[in-house]
């Protein structure tokens, strides 16, 4: 990974203030994101099916970032910890749930001051919060949910379930 040599001092705090941001490149990121929208639909308006395929973390992530930061017009930091958590939850439904596809829903509960995301799957199998020592890859998702949101849980579907999240505005 090392960066060019000397550099390292330089950059570690910057990197730590924004461990998420600092990984965009704004003017691709916003292209992108518009293509998935273009593809996909926007998530604030209905709820938007992805495939259940790797690389479809990374189109969510890209609608909850253009949700948040540029049609919400949230700060970086909520936009950062949303597109975190949005990324850990589809991770979790595509290596879980053997689904074709997953749904992905934002809402911007304005009364409540919150911000809610909603992913959708077919599986009815409860996701579990690994106690940390056991942590590893599959484990990591709802333990990073339960750091960084203010209220989470999964609802049971007549189809499937709900996986959700609330992040509170401050």
């Amino acid at each position: 990974m090392g960066g060019m040599a000397g550099l390292e001092g330089v950059e570690q705090p910057r990197r730590h203030a924004g461990a998420v941001a600092a990984r965009w490149s704004p003017a691709v990121e916003d292209e992108r994101a518009l293509k998935a929208l273009e593809l996909y639909g926007n998530p604030a308006e209905g709820e938007v099916r992805l495939p259940s395929r790797p690389e479809s973390a990374a189109t969510a992530r890209r609608l909850a970032q253009l949700v948040v930061l540029r049609q919400w017009g949230l700060g970086p930091r909520l936009t950062e910890e949303t597109v975190l958590l949005v990324s850990e939850l589809v991770g979790n439904a595509v290596r879980h749930t053997g689904a074709r596809t997953f749904g992905l829903r934002m809402r911007y509960l304005r009364a409540r001051h919150c911000i809610r995301v909603e992913l959708r799957d077919p599986s009815r199998g409860l996701p579990c919060l690994m106690p940390v020592q056991e942590l590893d890859v599959s484990g990591r998702g709802l333990y990073l949910v339960d750091e960084f949101s203010d209220r989470w849980g999964v609802d049971l579907e007549p189809h499937g379930k709900a996986t959700w999240f609330e992040m509170r505005i401050s």
